[in-house]
């Protein structure tokens, strides 16, 4: 009974630890990728770089490519967009 009383405060160490900072982790990286993931062509996006620019195409599974400036056009891997500034709506069929 000794011993199971020993590992009562290493059991709340990893629980607090888990929802302080491994929860918070997962969840913010779910949220990118599916921001990521519903990146389309007119979005407006900021590279973890820094480099601003506006979707031309989206390539691949990986890959899009930016217009940073007016005929100006880079490859980016997708998981290195930090942020969208703006979308586009949806084109209606």
């Amino acid at each position: 009974m000794e011993a199971l009383g020993q590992f009562v405060p290493l059991i709340l160490i990893f629980a607090i630890m888990w929802f302080l900072l491994i929860r918070p982790q997962q969840k913010k990286l779910k949220e990118h990728k599916a921001m990521v993931a519903a990146l389309r062509r007119g979005d407006q996006v900021v590279t973890q770089g820094g480099l601003i620019g506006k979707v031309a195409k989206v390539k691949d599974e990986d890959e899009i490519e930016v217009e940073i400036a007016q005929g100006v056009k880079v490859r980016v891997v997708k998981s290195t967009v930090a942020q969208v500034l703006s979308k586009t709506e949806p084109a209606e069929s």
